[in-house]
């Protein structure tokens, strides 16, 4: 298949949907299909681009902080992309994927969209994260304006695709993880230096306030044994700063950076124990990751996130923005080493189920369905002329 996938940016791998993105690209053409994008940056062999959208200074510093950037929906650009395509999939309901929907329906080219950007995602930032009414006229927005135009939606999760049945996308959903990679096995590495002798409690994600770094901060500070944590944050974002400040009192200071995979391996590798704070999260990939490679994950239960489907037991779910049970939670692994170890190697077999390669061969299959049903619906129309 000759497909094209639309999103505002692909070449900086600093947000989860870029990353999860381009590994989708990689792994499609590694089965055989042909790939293209459309998006912001370098042009490239495979690559049409569009320049961004300029925005205000304050609200241009907000949206790079959060990993993005938002794209110039160029028709011509578009267009030719377009036209060379067998599908098109659409990853973010934002301004280039609006004027490029038109345009497939326009060319009627078979057309795709996933679900990656969460209501949340954007009133968090806004400090309006828990307001019901906002999120679910973002929902209502979305689903008007951009998704109850396609016949195909790929959701990350049963989670997501229960908030889009509940707000009334009509489309049919396909649940697919958006899978890890194949190297993210169950591995173990001494402790470098500047981590020996430290229980090492690992957090991945943005710096941001719905990934609720701040409680995990507050959690270790509560813990019996805060003398002995090492906390590492993993992720850039726009808390950076506030974070810095939170965590200035802990016993060991607290390690922030962005890692890219290699490092990141090693990272959980050598760590101990995984915490996932996050309210709201479509999916979370990086907490498969980490379990996949052997750490136990503790998960926080919030109602906005899928991830506490991924907690075998109540010794790995938290009552989401509680940092006293967490801490509690985050004690009890410490001083349950030999359980801790049995359950490293349950969680890294759990993690063979979230192989990219057969996640990508199930989103294949949807756009095989979705090219059939434009083929069918052009073969009918011809057929009653």
């Amino acid at each position: 298949m000759k497909i094209l996938l639309i999103i505002d940016q692909f070449d900086n791998a600093n947000n989860g949907t870029t990353i999860s993105a381009k590994r989708f690209a990689e792994v499609l053409k590694r089965h055989g299909n042909e790939v293209r994008v459309v998006s912001t940056g370098a042009q490239g062999e495979d690559k049409y681009a569009v320049k961004e959208i300029p925005l205000p200074p304050i609200a241009n510093q907000i949206v790079k902080n959060q990993g993005m950037a938002f794209a110039r929906p160029e028709r011509a650009t578009l267009e030719e992309a377009i036209a060379w395509a067998d599908v098109v999939h659409f990853l973010l309901p934002l301004f280039l994927s609006m004027k490029g929907l038109k345009i497939a329906q326009e060319q009627k080219v078979p057309h795709t969209a996933a679900f990656h950007m969460q209501p949340e995602n954007i009133t968090y930032t806004l400090k309006m994260g828990r307001s019901n009414y906002i999120n679910n006229a973002i929902y209502h927005f979305l689903r008007d304006h951009f998704y109850n135009s396609f016949t195909h939606i790929h959701c990350p999760s049963n989670f997501i695709a229960s908030q889009l049945r509940e707000h009334g996308y009509t489309a049919q959903l396909h649940v697919i993880s958006n899978g890890v990679d194949g190297d993210f096995v169950y591995r173990k590495l001494p402790k470098p230096p500047q981590l020996q002798g430290k229980f090492v409690i690992l957090m991945i994600g943005r710096l941001s306030n719905e990934k609720r770094q701040d409680v995990l901060i507050d959690a270790v500070k509560r813990s019996r044994h805060a003398a002995d944590i090492q906390l590492v944050l993993a992720g850039k974002g726009p808390n950076l700063n506030k974070y810095r400040r939170l965590s200035a009192d802990l016993h060991n200071p607290i390690q922030i950076g962005f890692y890219n995979k290699q490092q990141l391996m090693d990272l959980i590798a050598s760590s101990d124990l995984y915490v996932h704070a996050a309210d709201a999260e479509i999916e979370a990939i990086s907490c498969i990751e980490a379990f996949s490679s052997g750490l136990v994950p503790i998960i926080s239960n919030s109602p906005k996130s899928a991830t506490p489907q991924f907690a075998l037991d109540q010794r790995s779910l938290f009552e989401s923005g509680n940092s006293v049970d967490l801490a509690d939670k985050i004690d009890y692994w410490i001083e349950h080493p030999q359980e801790r170890s049995e359950m490293e190697h349950v969680y890294s077999e759990r993690g063979k189920n979230y192989n990219i390669d057969t996640c990508v061969s199930q989103i294949e299959e949807m756009f095989r369905l979705a090219i059939e049903e434009m083929h069918h619906e052009s073969s009918s129309k011809h057929a009653n002329e």
